[in-house]
Protein backbone atom coordinates (compact mmCIF):
# COMPACT_ATOMS: atom_id res chain seq x y z
CA UNK A 1 0.00 0.00 0.00
CA UNK A 2 1.34 3.30 -1.02
CA UNK A 3 0.87 6.86 0.46
CA UNK A 4 -0.03 8.96 -2.53
CA UNK A 5 0.16 12.58 -1.13
CA UNK A 6 -0.79 13.49 -4.82
CA UNK A 7 -4.43 12.52 -3.82
CA UNK A 8 -4.86 15.16 -0.61
CA UNK A 9 -5.14 19.07 -0.77
CA UNK A 10 -5.57 20.79 2.44
CA UNK A 11 -9.03 21.82 1.40
CA UNK A 12 -10.53 18.01 0.83
CA UNK A 13 -8.33 15.81 2.93
CA UNK A 14 -11.33 16.26 5.59
CA UNK A 15 -14.41 13.38 4.58
CA UNK A 16 -16.99 16.06 4.29
CA UNK A 17 -20.14 15.32 7.03
CA UNK A 18 -17.65 13.28 8.89
CA UNK A 19 -17.89 13.90 12.66
CA UNK A 20 -14.16 13.23 13.64
CA UNK A 21 -14.93 13.25 17.52
CA UNK A 22 -17.52 10.18 17.45
CA UNK A 23 -16.31 6.38 17.91
CA UNK A 24 -13.73 5.73 15.25
CA UNK A 25 -10.30 4.33 14.46
CA UNK A 26 -8.28 6.62 12.44
CA UNK A 27 -4.67 6.60 10.29
CA UNK A 28 -3.21 9.36 10.67
CA UNK A 29 0.06 10.53 8.71
CA UNK A 30 1.90 13.76 9.78
CA UNK A 31 4.55 15.13 7.66
CA UNK A 32 7.82 17.09 8.84
CA UNK A 33 7.97 20.37 7.41
CA UNK A 34 9.80 20.50 4.02
CA UNK A 35 10.06 16.81 4.54
CA UNK A 36 12.83 17.45 6.59
CA UNK A 37 14.59 14.12 8.11
CA UNK A 38 14.44 15.74 11.65
CA UNK A 39 13.39 12.56 13.98
CA UNK A 40 16.44 9.69 12.60
CA UNK A 41 17.34 7.76 9.72
CA UNK A 42 16.42 4.56 7.93
CA UNK A 43 19.77 1.62 8.33
CA UNK A 44 19.23 -1.26 6.96
CA UNK A 45 15.15 -1.35 6.82
CA UNK A 46 15.06 -0.44 9.77
CA UNK A 47 14.36 3.18 11.71
CA UNK A 48 17.00 4.73 14.18
CA UNK A 49 15.25 7.08 16.22
CA UNK A 50 17.51 10.36 17.11
CA UNK A 51 16.98 11.96 20.05
CA UNK A 52 14.27 14.36 18.78
CA UNK A 53 12.60 10.77 17.01
CA UNK A 54 12.61 9.11 20.64
CA UNK A 55 10.80 12.78 22.04
CA UNK A 56 8.46 12.01 19.00
CA UNK A 57 7.94 8.33 20.20
CA UNK A 58 7.85 9.22 23.84
CA UNK A 59 4.69 11.92 23.27
CA UNK A 60 2.76 10.33 21.25
CA UNK A 61 2.45 7.51 23.85
CA UNK A 62 1.72 10.06 26.16
CA UNK A 63 -1.75 10.85 24.20
CA UNK A 64 -3.22 8.30 25.91
CA UNK A 65 -2.73 10.05 29.42
CA UNK A 66 -3.78 13.35 28.43
CA UNK A 67 -7.08 11.67 26.04
CA UNK A 68 -8.36 8.94 28.05
CA UNK A 69 -11.12 7.74 25.66
CA UNK A 70 -8.20 7.31 22.95
CA UNK A 71 -6.46 3.96 22.34
CA UNK A 72 -3.12 4.00 20.51
CA UNK A 73 -2.43 0.81 18.34
CA UNK A 74 0.20 0.53 15.66
CA UNK A 75 2.47 3.66 14.79
CA UNK A 76 5.83 4.13 13.36
CA UNK A 77 8.01 7.32 13.52
CA UNK A 78 9.84 7.77 10.35
CA UNK A 79 12.89 10.17 9.08
CA UNK A 80 10.32 12.67 7.86
CA UNK A 81 6.78 11.81 9.21
CA UNK A 82 5.01 9.99 11.38
CA UNK A 83 1.97 7.10 10.84
CA UNK A 84 -0.33 6.04 13.64
CA UNK A 85 -3.56 4.38 14.27
CA UNK A 86 -5.71 5.92 17.13
CA UNK A 87 -9.31 4.06 17.73
CA UNK A 88 -11.32 6.74 19.95
CA UNK A 89 -13.85 5.68 22.31
CA UNK A 90 -14.67 2.12 21.41
CA UNK A 91 -13.17 -1.14 20.38
CA UNK A 92 -12.75 -1.27 16.69
CA UNK A 93 -16.03 -3.17 16.38
CA UNK A 94 -18.16 -0.33 18.42
CA UNK A 95 -16.18 2.41 15.90
CA UNK A 96 -17.12 0.34 12.56
CA UNK A 97 -21.19 0.60 13.87
CA UNK A 98 -20.36 4.18 14.60
CA UNK A 99 -18.33 5.52 11.45
CA UNK A 100 -21.22 6.14 8.72
CA UNK A 101 -23.80 7.19 11.56
CA UNK A 102 -25.37 10.71 11.58
CA UNK A 103 -24.27 13.66 13.81
CA UNK A 104 -26.32 13.51 17.04
CA UNK A 105 -28.66 16.65 17.76
CA UNK A 106 -27.09 18.84 20.77
CA UNK A 107 -30.35 18.90 22.79
CA UNK A 108 -30.41 15.21 23.65
CA UNK A 109 -28.13 13.18 25.45
CA UNK A 110 -25.90 11.02 23.76
CA UNK A 111 -22.37 9.09 23.53
CA UNK A 112 -19.91 11.34 21.65
CA UNK A 113 -16.18 9.39 21.73
CA UNK A 114 -16.94 6.80 24.49
CA UNK A 115 -18.17 9.58 26.95
CA UNK A 116 -21.94 10.66 27.57
CA UNK A 117 -22.37 13.95 26.70
CA UNK A 118 -25.22 16.82 28.03
CA UNK A 119 -26.86 19.50 26.62
CA UNK A 120 -24.33 22.36 27.26
CA UNK A 121 -21.28 20.85 27.64
CA UNK A 122 -18.32 21.00 25.44
CA UNK A 123 -18.11 18.08 23.28
CA UNK A 124 -15.39 15.38 22.87
CA UNK A 125 -11.66 16.11 21.31
CA UNK A 126 -12.11 15.51 17.83
CA UNK A 127 -9.13 13.26 15.71
CA UNK A 128 -7.85 17.18 15.09
CA UNK A 129 -7.76 18.01 18.76
CA UNK A 130 -5.44 14.84 19.21
CA UNK A 131 -3.08 15.78 16.26
CA UNK A 132 -3.33 19.56 17.00
CA UNK A 133 -2.16 17.98 21.00
CA UNK A 134 0.71 16.13 19.75
CA UNK A 135 1.69 18.71 17.23
CA UNK A 136 1.83 21.54 19.84
CA UNK A 137 3.38 19.25 22.83
CA UNK A 138 6.13 18.31 20.06
CA UNK A 139 6.85 21.39 18.70
CA UNK A 140 6.96 22.70 22.35
CA UNK A 141 9.55 19.97 23.38
CA UNK A 142 11.53 20.38 20.16
CA UNK A 143 11.87 24.12 20.78
CA UNK A 144 13.49 23.79 24.26
CA UNK A 145 15.51 21.55 22.89
CA UNK A 146 17.33 23.79 20.03
CA UNK A 147 17.50 26.67 22.40
CA UNK A 148 19.63 24.27 24.85
CA UNK A 149 21.34 23.41 21.79
CA UNK A 150 20.70 19.52 22.16
CA UNK A 151 18.09 19.86 18.79
CA UNK A 152 19.69 20.81 15.19
CA UNK A 153 17.30 23.72 14.30
CA UNK A 154 13.95 23.94 11.95
CA UNK A 155 12.66 26.30 9.24
CA UNK A 156 9.74 27.98 10.14
CA UNK A 157 7.88 24.96 12.39
CA UNK A 158 8.25 21.17 12.50
CA UNK A 159 5.22 20.07 11.50
CA UNK A 160 3.56 21.03 7.99
CA UNK A 161 0.34 22.73 8.42
CA UNK A 162 -1.83 19.80 8.39
CA UNK A 163 -2.15 16.50 8.40
CA UNK A 164 -4.00 13.66 6.65
CA UNK A 165 -6.27 10.98 8.17
CA UNK A 166 -8.02 7.91 7.04
CA UNK A 167 -11.24 6.29 8.65
CA UNK A 168 -10.64 2.57 9.09
CA UNK A 169 -13.79 0.90 8.36
CA UNK A 170 -12.98 -2.90 9.08
CA UNK A 171 -11.12 -5.95 10.75
CA UNK A 172 -9.42 -5.88 6.69
CA UNK A 173 -8.19 -2.42 6.26
CA UNK A 174 -6.84 -1.90 10.19
CA UNK A 175 -4.40 -5.40 9.26
CA UNK A 176 -3.54 -3.64 5.89
CA UNK A 177 -2.73 -0.28 7.67
CA UNK A 178 -0.59 -1.97 10.37
CA UNK A 179 1.37 -4.18 7.83
CA UNK A 180 2.10 -1.22 5.80
CA UNK A 181 3.02 0.63 9.38
CA UNK A 182 5.38 -2.03 10.49
CA UNK A 183 6.87 -2.39 7.06
CA UNK A 184 7.09 1.22 6.22
CA UNK A 185 10.76 1.09 7.19
CA UNK A 186 11.83 -1.62 5.34
CA UNK A 187 9.79 0.46 2.10
CA UNK A 188 11.33 3.86 3.00
CA UNK A 189 13.24 3.71 -0.50
CA UNK A 190 9.54 2.84 -2.33
CA UNK A 191 7.82 5.43 0.11
CA UNK A 192 6.52 8.89 -1.75
CA UNK A 193 7.72 10.75 1.19
CA UNK A 194 11.13 9.58 0.63
CA UNK A 195 14.25 11.81 0.50
CA UNK A 196 17.24 10.74 0.07
CA UNK A 197 20.48 12.15 1.30
CA UNK A 198 20.55 14.62 -1.47
CA UNK A 199 17.17 15.93 0.37
CA UNK A 200 15.24 15.26 -3.61
CA UNK A 201 12.52 13.06 -3.55
CA UNK A 202 13.00 9.85 -5.60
Amino acid sequence: MKFDTAKHHRRSIRLKGADYSLPGAYFITICAQNRESLFGKIVDGAMCLNDAGKMVDHLWNELKNKFVNIEIDKYAVMPNHFHGIIIVGASLVDAQNSVDSKNPMYDQNYTRAGTTVRAGTRPAPTIGDIVGAFKSLTTNEYIRNVKSGKFPPFEKSVWQRNYYERIIRNENDLNRIREYIVNNPLNWDKDDLFVNAHGQNI
